[in-house]
């Protein structure tokens, strides 16, 4: 009663034959496909598929058309539809009616039309007789997009932007995908993890796929989510686990409460150590910003005696030279000094070129402020030697001078000084940013130390400058030119505030009055190390910087904690009117 079962060899045969011959067909159109489906990517089926998508009647087949390279993300795909939203395709229409999407290359001629190339083949777009055509895009319409075909050429371009051969490209993408959480991206992502070698990547595809999976209905798949939120201590998927935590509380969910709950907590240390780390760090640059411009205050006021309240105005004078040099790399400077024009010419370099300007600037501070010092020193200071009070009211009445004249060179306003691109940006460590110009303060106060050491222990200008510190009639004895050590201390610590004045025109605004915020916590820098004390001065900036930081960081007000600070510091000099070492110099003779 069944179906017959052939039994005859032959007809077996015949059947056998059949079904090998069915097999290789198979297997030769499986190859075929393909082999169509592995040119799918290449450059005409992609131009193809574009010029259908302009060419097309509606934007709803537009629309889908576009939506339909979601299949074959790539570079290539996403550098056409931002050539296409960007406006430089364009419609020529032929008197037959026939569409023709070209892109004009080349430059205008007189007329202001342009060599026309088709899209279809990047072929010269050219007349029945072979002569090429001149399309003046005024007078053709533009490829046009709607909303709707805007936000499909976003799906599409955030898939191929996963696929870009440049890994910074790749990471902000799939950064991009944690911070969408659309769902769709899933199996991209899954398929990029797969491949991706790139650590930093994969790290960020992990943390992207747990953040999409926390909407998942899959309670196993949420959990395994969440459990994946912990071992990265993503901070991106804060608000997104607190949603899940919230859900689940709901929902009386007590493994998922629990898987919830771990993540948070890891989260929450994570987030206390970065803090932690994070104030450490600014504590240390802003020691080291209190340490560059006190360096040169702990020369002139702890060696010499002399109270320098124009410590400040050579930080500035080093900062204009910064601003001025930075000027002449570029275009070049027009000032108007006391009313006179002055044109500065410029080098006219490009980025990269300019970006040196600052290795220039860095010495030239130094010499500009050292010069000035110089000119000081013999006009004024020479006068007021042992006479401390007199040398303070002097020195603060030429700071208002050297103000007024900054004033009149460079005007009343900030002016802006560009950070190299080389001190640009941060270093990322762990979730943990480290700025490249604090790194670099940080850097340049050891480089300003150890520099510093060198020439008081291992110079002969060094020695001379202990020598007239320690007993200055006896040096004068021994045939020193205290006159001149003196003068060249003083350059010494007045080019070391042009330093600082460099380095702090990266980080804050450059004006006249810009030495007078640092003046006050320089003294006290100074003074609590111990005055004349270079080792002293290094601790006590380093100290105080991290003091203000933690205490702004646990207090949440800058003022309270500086408040707390200054009264810390006077607690401190009651108990010790020396400062941390005590050093004999002038003052104390």
């Amino acid at each position: 009663m069944g179906s017959a079962i052939p039994r005859s060899p032959q007809m077996l045969k015949k059947l056998i034959h059949l079904a090998s011959s069915c097999f290789a067909y198979a297997i030769l159109m499986g190859g075929s496909v393909s082999g169509l489906h592995a040119q799918e990517p290449a450059a005409r089926p992609v131009r193809e598929t574009i010029v259908s998508a302009i060419t097309a009647g509606t934007p709803d087949e537009q629309k889908q058309i576009i939506l339909s390279l979601k299949a074959t993300p790539s570079p290539e795909v996403l550098d056409w539809l931002e050539k296409w939203k960007a406006g430089e395709i364009f419609l020529h229409s032929t008197d037959e009616g026939a569409i023709t999407p070209v892109l004009l290359t080349g430059s205008r001629n007189a007329d202001g039309a342009s060599q026309a190339v088709r899209l279809i083949d990047n072929a010269p777009f050219t007349a029945a007789d072979g002569t090429p055509i001149l399309i003046n895009p005024d007078e053709v319409e533009m490829a046009d997009t709607t909303s709707a075909i805007r936000r499909a050429m976003k799906e599409v371009s955030d898939l191929a932007a996963l696929a870009d051969p440049d890994p910074a490209k790749r990471l902000r993408a799939v950064q991009d995908s944690a911070i969408g959480q659309n769902p769709e991206k899933l199996p991209a992502l899954q398929q990029l993890q797969t491949t991706e070698k790139d650590k930093k990547i994969s790290r960020a595809l992990r943390e992207s796929i747990a953040i999409i999976q926390l909407k998942s209905k899959d309670s196993a798949e949420r959990i395994a989510a969440c459990n994946a939120v912990a071992e990265l201590k993503s901070l991106a998927a804060q608000d997104a686990i607190r949603a899940v935590l919230k859900e689940a509380q709901a929902a009386n969910d007590k493994p998922t409460i629990a898987a919830a709950e771990r993540a948070i907590r890891a989260i929450e240390r994570h987030v206390s150590q970065i803090n932690a780390i994070g104030t450490g760090f600014r504590g240390a640059s802003l020691g080291s910003v209190l340490l560059v411009v006190a360096i040169g205050l702990a020369i002139t006021f702890g060696l010499m005696g002399v109270i320098n309240m124009a410590h400040g105005e050579f930080i500035a004078v080093g900062a204009y030279t910064t601003y001025v040099i930075q000027n002449i790399f570029a275009a070049g400077l027009k000032l108007s000094p006391f009313g006179f024009s002055l044109s500065i010419p410029g080098l006219n370099l490009g980025d990269g070129g300019a970006s040196l300007y600052f290795i220039v600037a860095i010495p030239a501070s130094f010499l500009i402020a050292a010069l000035v010092g110089i000119a000081l020193e013999r006009s004024v200071i020479q006068f007021l030697y042992k006479r401390p009070l007199e040398s303070l009211l002097a020195t603060w009445g030429i700071s208002l001078v050297m103000q007024q004249v900054l004033k009149f060179i460079f005007g009343s306003n900030n002016v802006q000084v560009s950070s190299p691109s080389w001190l640009s940006g941060s270093w990322a460590v762990n979730d943990i940013l480290f700025g490249w110009n604090r790194l670099f303060v940080i850097g340049f106060a050891v480089l300003i130390i150890v520099t510093t050491w060198l020439v008081l222990n291992k110079t002969s200008l060094g020695l001379l400058i202990r020598a007239v510190m320690q007993n200055r009639n006896m040096a004068a004895c021994m045939g020193v030119r205290t006159e001149r050590v003196n003068t060249m201390t003083f350059a010494f610590g007045c080019g070391l505030a042009g330093l600082a004045g460099a380095f702090l025109s990266q980080i804050g605004n450059v004006g006249p009055t810009m030495g007078q915020l640092y003046i006050v916590d320089s003294f006290m820098t100074v003074v609590v190390g111990g005055v004349g004390n270079i080792l002293g001065t290094v601790i006590s900036a380093f100290g105080i910087g991290m003091a203000d930081q933690t205490l702004q960081q646990y207090l949440g007000n800058p003022v309270i904690g500086k408040i707390l600070v200054l009264g810390a510091i006077i607690l401190f000099l009651q108990w010790r009117p020396a400062g941390l070492f005590v050093t004999r110099s002038r003052s104390l003779d």
